[in-house]
């Protein structure tokens, strides 16, 4: 609903009024009563706690303030707690850009798995240690630099796209990968499995594979290089951009400076591609299981190869064998076939010798009972 505003002012005095001669009271103040006034609740107990410490009212709320950082510290301590390091409260705020906003809040361990909720209350418990106005009423003489380095860590840790810019670039969430005598001396996969997982945090795909163990599957294996070669990384450099001028008058500067931004993104995102594939490459050169499947797969290939050779002989042999019954089958055929044709030549021959025999003997029989007549006596 709209509403109108109407400035009514007071109305000018008369000319030549005064406050002596022409004020005139209307009313009086009643007579002044004197009440005694009892504390109740948590003022009562204020109350009993200052008479019995025999404080003031600015020493009670001094030490009381105290008690409360201890208590928030205390219910802190074993989530958010970790020693401060004189160098860094001695950090310059401009430098902003320079410092470790984890480090500033408290929260090394824990980095980019920090949540919401642990942010909000590390910055409450370094605000009420490090807040300019306890160090006043305590007489210290330090200035508010590191306060504002507390203000500035929780801006920008609070704030996701700029989180998410400066966990790019945080070293201090990185490991370092093993060396080969390292891993070969110790537990690969204890090693190894850190890394990954730090590596891990930039991958757009999530959940990331793990690397496994001993007992790990060949599939499971070269789906989780397969993974890796293949990396679909969020990373970005804009939190290390050099700063662009503000102001309009040089627009020709504000274009260069953004160019010179971009190229050196592309630049640093180019190196990390190839710092992560050589990484990859490493432990794929040290993973024993690789060692093992490769093993494994030419005992295959070799099984196979002799169980091709062997089956190879065995034709062979086999058509050996085929082609020597079938020449014997032949050979005992082509005899058979000889031993036929000689036996009906014998066969015929005889037959020719025994008509020849019949013949004579048929001849001499006739010949012998005198069965021919001479020529002409019939």
């Amino acid at each position: 609903m709209a509403s109108a505003q109407v400035a009514l002012p007071l109305p000018v005095l008369p000319e030549g009024w005064s406050g002596e001669k022409d004020f005139k009271a209307i009313g009086t103040l009643s007579s002044a009563t004197q009440r005694n006034i009892e504390p109740v609740g948590p003022h009562f107990l204020a109350h009993a706690r200052r008479k019995r410490h025999h404080r003031t009212f600015s020493e009670d709320e001094r030490i009381q303030a105290q008690d409360n950082v201890k208590k928030v510290e205390d219910e802190d301590a074993g989530e958010i707690s970790e020693p401060e390091d004189p160098l860094m409260l001695q950090r310059d705020a401009k430098d902003w850009k320079g410092q470790d906003h984890y480090a500033v809040l408290g929260l090394s361990k824990y980095r980019y798995r920090a949540t919401e909720d642990q942010i909000k209350r590390a910055h409450r418990k370094k605000v009420l240690r490090h807040h300019p106005d306890k160090k006043a009423a305590a007489g210290s003489t330090e200035d508010d630099s590191f306060f504002k380095c507390i203000q500035k860590a929780t801006e920008v840790l609070l704030d996701p796209v700029k989180r998410r810019q400066f966990d790019s670039v945080d070293e201090g969430a990185d490991v370092e990968p093993p060396s080969k005598k390292q891993t070969q001396k110790g537990n690969f996969y204890k090693l190894w499995s850190p890394v990954f997982e730090s590596e891990g945090r930039f991958s757009k795909v999530q959940p990331v594979p793990k690397l496994g163990n001993e007992k790990s599957t060949k599939e499971d294996v070269e789906m989780f290089y397969n993974f890796w070669y293949n990396f679909d990384s969020w990373r970005t450099f804009e939190y290390q951009d050099e700063d662009v001028p503000d102001d309009n008058e040089n627009r020709d500067q504000k274009r260069h400076i953004e160019r010179k931004n971009n190229n050196a993104r592309r630049k640093k995102k180019t190196e990390d591609t190839a710092r992560l594939r050589r990484l990859v490459d490493d432990a794929l050169a040290l993973d024993e299981r690789i060692k093992k499947f490769r093993q494994e797969d030419r005992k295959h290939k070799d099984k196979r190869r002799l169980e091709k050779e062997a089956e190879a002989k065995k034709a062979a042999e086999d058509a050996a064998k085929a082609k020597e019954e079938e020449d014997r089958l032949k050979n005992e055929r082509d005899e058979a076939d000889k031993a036929e044709k000689a036996e009906g030549k014998k066969a015929k021959e005889a037959a020719k010798n025994a008509a020849k025999k019949n013949k004579r003997v048929v001849k001499s029989s006739v010949k012998d009972v005198n069965y021919f007549a001479e020529s002409g006596a019939a």
